[in-house]
């Protein structure tokens, strides 16, 4: 009787492993592009203030330091600070100059003292504004914010905006 050699228990058993990277490669993929939508080149950053609905656009531009100017259906806020307060969405007389409707006085001042205060940076040197404004205001209300501006020595205004079709 012939017996057969029984392998130990003990003994490496043949096994043969494969890798599933599938599951790996998406979550790797979603990581990606989830990284490249949220990375900004930019130097500067804009960041809509409270209560502003900014109006869309196509343009993809991006941002350049300048002097913060907001418009909301409520008050004219420049880097952060309200100097004006709107009345349904209409500036007080005392805000505007008598001879002139679209002259904003407390908006000039503003400016012209930012303008002394950061007489060394480029940015105001050049007469940069990044103006938002709310899409639901008139433009007459835009108008005077952009009159007052140029007036005040800040000629280069650019409108921020939501990218949307």
């Amino acid at each position: 009787m012939a017996y057969r050699r029984k392998t130990p228990d003990y003994a490496p058993k043949a096994k043969t492993f494969a890798l599933n990277i599938t599951s790996m490669t998406d979550m790797f993929t979603i990581l990606l592009v989830f990284l490249l939508q949220t990375y900004s080149t930019a130097d500067f950053k804009v960041e809509p203030v409270q209560g502003v609905s900014l109006p869309l656009s196509n343009a993809t531009t991006e941002p350049t330091k300048a002097v913060q100017v907001s418009l909301t259906k409520t008050e004219l806020i420049i880097e952060g600070r309200t100097i004006a307060s709107l009345d349904q969405g209409h500036f007080g007389k005392a805000d505007l100059e008598s001879s002139d409707s679209n002259f904003i006085k407390p908006l000039f001042s503003e400016l012209e003292k930012f303008a002394k205060e950061k007489a060394d940076d480029p940015s105001v040197k050049e007469g940069k504004v990044v103006f938002q404004a709310d899409s639901s205001l008139s433009y007459d209300m835009i108008r005077k914010v952009m009159y007052t501006a140029s007036m005040a020595g800040f000629p280069k205004l650019k409108m921020a905006t939501v990218v949307g079709n």
